[in-house]
């Protein structure tokens, strides 16, 4: 496995443990962090030169400049070239397909 494999895999699996272990709003408060440490302080949103300066600090610091432009491009849902707050969470959540089956299961199985 390469190491943007790796890395990716990491995450996916980091992202149902936090979930599991803080719940939904603890998630999302850590996940307000993670923006935070991410984002360019002038503009308020995460640019692609503040993802690549940080990256380290989410643990995708083996991920190459194309890995994080791809990252950037399937985030930006208004496509202003940035991340805001809410497209960050978005892409944290699809990134771990993992988490999203298991709340699949719980609304499933909470409605049965």
């Amino acid at each position: 496995m390469g190491a943007d494999k790796g890395s990716s895999m990491q995450f996916q699996d980091f992202l149902p443990l936090m979930a599991r272990k803080l719940g939904v709003e603890g998630l999302i408060q850590e996940l307000c962090k993670g923006f935070q440490l991410l984002m360019e302080p002038s503009t308020g949103k995460i640019t692609f030169q503040s993802l690549k300066r940080n990256a380290s600090r989410l643990g995708l610091g083996e991920l190459r400049d194309d890995e994080l432009l791809e990252m950037m491009r399937e985030g930006d849902l208004d496509g202003d070239g940035a991340l805001d707050q809410m497209e960050f969470c978005i892409l944290m959540v699809r990134l771990s397909p993992e988490l999203m089956e298991e709340e699949a299961h719980r609304v499933f199985d909470f409605e049965h």
